[in-house]
């Protein structure tokens, strides 16, 4: 594995543990050490800066799928100070996954995320 690719993952894997948090200190400190301080997030749903909105949009996702977690659903991919992959947002009691997406995130020499643009592959129908 070349240093990039091996930057790539260290990034995806802190991004996994920043979004499989469990509780608000938890979920700070994987954030932190996941994204620069003015780093940012943006899908469909959010457009968001900073840690502590990064962390409220995480916390808004465990609040609607609670118990859920997300899983890499392929490799990483990455080339520059870019890289993307696709994920899954899993019921661990069947393991159904009703949300799917895929990720663009950019890097920092120290693989820390400046930003990620998100998209939603596969939502759940609305009730």
């Amino acid at each position: 594995m070349s240093a990039n690719e091996n930057r790539y993952e260290t990034a995806v894997a802190r991004y996994f543990e920043a979004w499989n948090a469990d509780g608000p200190e938890a979920l700070a400190k994987a954030v932190a050490a996941a994204w620069t301080a003015d780093g940012g997030y943006t899908d469909p749903l959010a457009d968001v800066r900073g840690h502590d909105a990064i962390a409220a949009v995480i916390a808004a996702a465990h609040e609607q799928f609670p118990g859920f977690v997300f899983r890499p659903a392929g490799p990483v991919d990455g080339h520059h100070d870019i890289a993307r992959f696709t994920w899954e947002l899993v019921n661990p009691t069947d393991g159904s996954a009703p949300v799917a997406g895929s990720d663009v995130i950019t890097l920092t020499e120290d693989a820390r995320i400046h930003t990620v643009s998100g998209f939603l592959d596969r939502l759940p129908a609305p009730e």
